[in-house]
């Protein structure tokens, strides 16, 4: 293992620097007057380097890569620092890279850690510097790198990496230019601390690399379903997990992270005994002799209301107060018996119990009082997943918590929604806020490869907050993942961007949504189609590729969903331009081949830790609701309602969406992410103002009985607007109702009257519809019914239950008689029944008026007058099968 540079690390100088207060002004108001060279330039001007540097500034010179380059190494040079600054050269053109003590006279020479090489180019060095950070000067025919301290240098060499170009031979041209930059705040990186299939070795070896490239300077082990941080938190490891966490803590200390180890022991520790405390020092003691530095003791997620042992109860009493000083007692204790005594180790940091509020506790008070001054709290915000941060709040945790700060930032972590990707940026934390803090650490994905395109983010802001722009740094990461390749990169950018949004991004696809807007807007359906074809190639482009190509094993099943999306999508596009055009036998066949498509899309998954299959959310809200909308569209250009529709005001949980309180199966239900306040509302639209029948609506489930409307009211509307009680409801989770004959109705609505505590939980909400009398032969078989063939929804299928016998006929009656324009009869694919279509005239003469001619068939009447449609079926007709009579007015 390389060993450790002696000098006071990141995590060290956060505590110090935060040991007697806040940062009043941040890291970056701190160094903002130390010698910046010249004004920035534009940012289209500068080299795209990333992080976003503090400081950019052009030279009038340049240097030129020659055949031979010397590297002079400097007090703050090390061997990986030296590493990434030759194999750099390298790429950009140089034959042979040789280190000496002094500069070349003939060749190019670069000095790395030799702050002194900088008046050759008349900047000013890096001592005013905050810790990690530099001076890179290219010019006066000179290469220099200059660090604060080892980090910094290394830092500078990421940097230079980033500028040189890439060639095949020696001289090539570089700009002249002075960089002068640090970060924002002391501690920048990631906390593996999410529930689920812990890491692979190698994608951890991985992320070190990538912390490093991106300036990020922390990495904490804690992923939750290692049993050795938790359950066996007292066991040793075996000696092949110990041998991993000793390759990680080497690749570490060379990437210049900070491994830290976070064992967590609250399930189980008495947080009084003795021998409790001599565990967790011995297991602390088997990973410092590997070489681990930095050391943590989270205590999230655990009861504090129930302690493990007796001796803690008669030590302390009971409550929140008790709790926080029984785990600021066992903390001090590893604080002064094993940080204290060990040279090197950095400041101790902890999770508390309570982690996620600012709000004073009887806990917070007793840790902010008890637990010793240089020990880094850890808080997520104010919430677990903290939709924004603010500097107010990250001032209010330091002051209730009393201690310095390091964020556990739940972003991207999906723990809580294993279905979904969250590849959007770091969004909704101040300017201002890392300089108030001792830190920032992102807790990432389940898929650590995919989680990539969010750290790059992550890093982007908590090394230059001021700089940030969430949108901005989200496309200069997709660029670079994608390794500058164009196509590579507008495919990673479209299968990111159905994969955007989460508590931070609320906006969901907004590159999609703007797309799908203009179309609706427009018309252009030949834009739209080429934005869905693009779409749907975009997996493959990213298999073939994408230079990381652990990121495609992370988002196989998401990959696939995408493609089979944008192909439904693709084809109800095609739907609609087929129905607008009058080709309604193209747009009824392309019509049903939607729901094979759909389902393909929903059936993708993957294996979660216990062994579940888990489907896949792609696009939700945004391609299933075009497809919804284009069958919409489909239904107005055939002059029907379509199926009714379920909206809520209510939250959803999880993915259990309110449309599946239509769905027919009494299984499947609607459940509310919250409980419902008077007045919150569900409610069935039916298209169109119906006659409507019996109305029975469906709550609560096994395992949660409670979760209903408890008091509430049923009604229903013409318009939307102006209501009518059906019937009140109280206490019962079962609700039915039978309006008065000929209620009318377009809206039908479970109201709540009152609050309540419970949830809501809805199986099904059915609304019967009577208008036009549909009667005749052959009966429906099972599952089916005569109304779905003019119930308004293509979607339902009357199917009978066998052939028809001579002389049955399935009749539709118009309530009364009207002109009638056009018949339309719609039949699945495949199914061939024979039929005179009829109309009735006034005087109750039948009259046929055509014949069913495939599964499309429509004719004209001419305007005439007619109170009812019948299908006389033909001798030896197959058993019928009709989706949908569409009598045209």
């Amino acid at each position: 293992m390389t060993p450790r540079p002696p000098r006071l690390t990141a995590l060290a100088a956060a505590a110090a620097l935060l040991a007697g207060g806040l940062m009043t002004a941040g890291a970056s108001a701190q160094a903002a007057d130390h010698g910046r060279t010249g004004a920035p330039v534009k940012a289209q001007d500068a080299p795209a380097i990333t992080p976003t540097p503090q400081s950019v500034t052009n030279r009038p010179d340049r240097i030129t890569i020659t055949p031979t380059v010397t590297v002079v190494a400097g007090e703050t040079a090390d061997e990986p620092t030296l590493a990434v600054v030759e194999a750099a050269l390298r790429k950009a053109g140089a034959k042979s890279v040789v280190r000496a003590t002094r500069p070349s006279v003939n060749g190019l020479t670069v000095h790395v850690g030799d702050a002194g090489a900088l008046a050759a180019q008349k900047l000013q060095g890096p001592s005013e510097l905050p810790a990690d950070g530099y001076v890179l000067g290219v010019g006066a025919g000179r290469i220099v790198l200059a660090g604060k301290d080892t980090t910094g240098t290394y830092y500078a060499a990421q940097t230079l990496r980033q500028i040189l170009p890439q060639r095949k031979q020696p001289g090539a041209e570089v700009g002249g230019l002075a960089v002068r930059d640090w970060p924002g705040t002391a501690l920048r990186g990631v906390i593996e601390g999410f529930y689920g299939t812990p890491w692979s070795h190698a994608a951890r070896l991985d992320q070190l690399d990538y912390y490093g490239e991106h300036k990020m300077n922390i990495y904490v082990y804690s992923p939750k379903d290692d049993d050795y941080l938790r359950a066996k938190w007292r066991d040793a490891y075996p000696a092949d997990r110990l041998a991993q966490i000793k390759d990680l803590t080497g690749r570490a200390v060379q990437r210049h992270v900070e491994f830290t180890y976070a064992l967590s022991p609250g399930l189980s520790v008495c947080y009084s005994s003795d021998a409790d405390a001599k565990a967790l020092i011995d297991k602390f003691q088997s990973i410092w002799d590997i070489g681990v530095r930095t050391f943590a003791v989270p205590l999230d997620d655990i009861s504090y209301t129930d302690w493990n042992c007796e001796a803690d109860k008669a030590k302390w009493g009971t409550g929140g107060g008790a709790a926080g000083a029984a785990q600021a007692y066992l903390l001090n204790r590893v604080n002064k018996e094993f940080i204290a005594t060990h040279p090197g180790a950095q400041p101790l940091q902890m999770v508390p119990t309570e982690y996620y509020n600012v709000s004073e506790s009887a806990y917070k008070t007793a840790l902010s009082q008890q637990l010793d001054p240089d020990v880094l709290v850890e808080w997520t915000g104010v919430g677990v997943v903290a939709p924004t941060m603010t500097v107010a709040q990250a001032d209010a945790a330091r002051k209730v918590f009393g201690h310095p700060i390091l964020t556990w930032d739940n972003y991207p972590v999906n723990d809580y929604a294993t279905n979904r990707l969250l590849l959007g940026p770091f969004n909704g934390r101040e300017k201002g806020l890392p300089g108030r803090l001792a830190g920032i650490t992102a807790n990432p994905m389940i898929q650590p490869y995919a989680s990539k395109l969010s750290l790059y983010t992550v890093a982007d802001y908590s090394w230059n907050d001021a700089a940030y722009d969430p949108r901005t740094s989200w496309i200069k990461g997709l660029q670079e993942y994608a390794g500058g390749d164009p196509r590579t990169a507008a495919a990673l950018r479209a299968f990111a961007d159905v994969n955007y949004s989460s508590a931070l991004n609320t906006d969901k696809a907004p590159d999609l949504t703007a797309e799908l807007t203009r179309y609706w807007k427009s018309g252009d359906a030949k834009r739209l189609n080429s934005v869905l074809a693009a779409l749907g190639a975009a997996p493959a482009r990213l298999r073939a590729g994408l230079p990381d190509q652990g990121f495609i094993e992370d988002a196989a099943p998401w990959l696939d969903a995408t493609e089979a999306w944008a192909t439904a999508s693709r084809t109800a596009l095609r739907m609609v331009e087929a129905a607008r055009d009058g080709n309604g036998a193209e747009a009824w066949t392309l019509r049903q081949e939607l729901p094979g498509q759909v389902a393909r899309a929903k059936s993708f998954t993957y294996t979660g830790l216990g062994g579940g299959k888990v489907p896949v959310l792609v696009g939700d809200g945004k391609l299933d609701g075009f497809i919804d909308a284009a069958t919409a569209e489909h239904d107005r250009v055939l002059g029907v309602s379509g199926g009714p529709v379920a909206t809520t005001n209510l939250g959803t949980y999880s993915t259990n969406s309110v449309a599946r309180i239509l769905d027919g199966d009494d299984s499947t239900y609607f459940w509310s992410d919250g409980a419902p306040a008077a007045g919150d509302q569900i409610t069935v639209d039916l298209g169109e103002s119906r006659d409507i029948g019996d109305i029975t609506l469906a709550m609560g489930k096994p395992g949660s009985a409670d979760d209903y409307i408890h008091a509430g009211v049923l009604e229903y509307s013409a318009d939307g607007t102006t209501w009518q009680q059906l019937t009140a409801f109280s206490g019962k989770p079962d609700v039915t109702a039978t309006p008065p004959a000929g209620t009318k109705a377009r809206y039908v609505r479970a109201r709540a009257t009152a609050g309540q505590n419970s949830w809501v939980v809805v199986r099904e909400f059915r609304v019967a519809t009577t208008d036009g009398a549909v009667t005749g032969n052959p009966p429906a078989a099972t599952g089916s019914a005569l109304r779905s063939a003019v119930d308004g929804d293509p979607g339902t299928v009357y199917r009978g239950a066998r052939a028809p016998e001579a002389g049955e006929s399935l009749d539709v009656g118009l309530v009364s008689a009207r002109a009638v324009t056009s018949v339309t009869v719609l039949q699945p694919a495949g199914s061939a029944a024979a039929a005179d279509v009829q109309l009735r005239d006034t005087d109750g003469t039948w009259r046929t008026v055509g014949a069913l001619d495939g599964a499309y068939t429509r004719i004209d009447t001419a305007g005439r007058t007619a109170d009812a449609v019948r299908l006389a079926w033909r001798a030896g007709s197959e058993a019928p099968q009709i989706a949908e009579v569409v009598v045209g007015e």
